[in-house]
């Protein structure tokens, strides 16, 4: 495929985002009638970072202290408490400077479940975590080892709900448990089509849990929310997802982690643009300042003004594949573990087009759409 059509062709939208809705949505956190009798008396551990906020900008946490609520402690995921740190790097145990409150890292050293010890001054833990509804995004992970815990620690588990941005639509393969990660930890779709809140449901009520558990589950829901609802994030979920575009080029540009082009990790388009010295010519250059191919000028793709793909569009990395001069490196090992299975990779190598390969997860995506239509919340 050709470089201008690789920019043109888009598959069509199988389910179109809605214009804003009249009401203003409000995330979990803001329908404290719902929780705040359950949590009186209670030991909270809070489980957020910098996307825990009310729709003023408070923090979760503060609000929550200010309502009288007794927060012990802080569990931190990904990229910690208050968001700062980079993709992969360890997060370690700190106290938080504004609050005192303790926060202990789940993320760092395999440290990904919180430990029957820091849990002994526990009642209650909640969840409140922006996410953008990808398998392969970890912050469900951390939610199924934080219930996982609760599980087995006699726990109650709350998960203040907020909407997912790529919530409008299902598509991807199934994961091949034997390919099962922190990376995709469950038999779902690349793009699951649900919030947080439901995604726990579906893990709870399925038994998804080690050894088949389950957790004593509250979800909060939103209010004013459908999965049709257009919802522009008020707070970057990551560093590398700073902006709506690259939520939803995500999906479909994530594949390239597990490549040695740079999906523009270290420029100002995280997520937006793509390249590597060893593309041919596109008109388009950038050097990453970090990550890789740090300070080594690129050949890419800009996709900053390209509309939505509104589906996993599997024809840019499938272009890259076809233009990369050296095809016996272009997939690591990772690539594997991000896809949930060896298929696509061997799809991708067979020469299949974006769109055969999309027709092949057509039979997972039906019945997985069974299992989710038992715990959707909302319409």
């Amino acid at each position: 495929m050709c470089l201008s059509a690789l920019l043109c062709a888009f598959v069509p939208v199988s389910a179109q985002k809605a214009a804003q809705t009249e009401k203003a949505v409000e995330v979990g956190a803001e329908q404290s009638s719902l929780y705040l009798k359950l949590l009186k008396g209670k030991r909270v551990a809070f489980v957020g970072n910098h996307t825990s906020v009310m729709a003023d900008g408070q923090h979760v946490v503060d609000y929550l202290l200010s309502k009288g609520v007794n927060i012990v402690k802080i569990f931190a995921p990904e990229h910690g408490f208050r968001g700062e740190a980079a993709a992969g790097a360890k997060i370690s145990d700190e106290v938080d400077q504004k609050t005192g409150i303790p926060v202990v890292s789940l993320y760092g050293s395999g440290k990904y479940k919180p430990s029957p010890e820091a849990l002994k001054d526990v009642d209650v833990l909640i969840y409140d975590i922006q996410d953008v509804g990808c398998r392969f995004y970890t912050y469900i992970s951390t939610l199924t080892y934080v219930m996982e815990a609760g599980a087995e620690n006699g726990k109650q588990v709350m998960v203040f709900d907020r909407p997912n941005p790529n919530g409008y639509y299902v598509d991807g393969n199934i994961l091949d448990p034997a390919f099962k990660s922190f990376v995709g930890m469950h038999p779902v779709p690349i793009v699951y089509g649900m919030t947080s809140g439901e995604y726990a449901k579906m893990v709870n009520g399925e038994g998804w849990l080690k050894d088949g558990v389950q957790c004593d589950l509250t979800v909060i829901p939103c209010k004013n929310y459908t999965h049709a609802t257009h919802y522009d994030l008020p707070v970057p979920p990551s560093p590398n997802l700073a902006t709506a575009k690259s939520i939803a080029l995500y999906p479909s540009l994530c594949y390239f982690e597990g490549t040695p082009l740079s999906e523009g990790r270290g420029t100002p388009w995280p997520f937006e643009v793509f390249g590597s010295p060893l593309l041919p010519e596109t008109g388009f250059t950038f050097t990453p300042e970090s990550s890789k191919n740090k300070g080594v000028l690129c050949n890419g793709v800009d996709l900053r003004e390209a509309p939505d793909p509104g589906c996993i569009d599997l024809k840019y990395v499938i272009w890259a594949y076809d233009n990369y001069e050296k095809k016996d490196e272009f997939f690591k090992k990772f690539f594997d573990t991000l896809c949930g299975g060896e298929t696509i990779r061997k799809q991708i190598e067979a020469g299949m087009t974006a769109e055969e390969i999309r027709a092949t997860w057509k039979p997972g995506i039906d019945e997985f759409m069974k299992t989710r239509a038992k715990y959707l919340l909302y319409e």
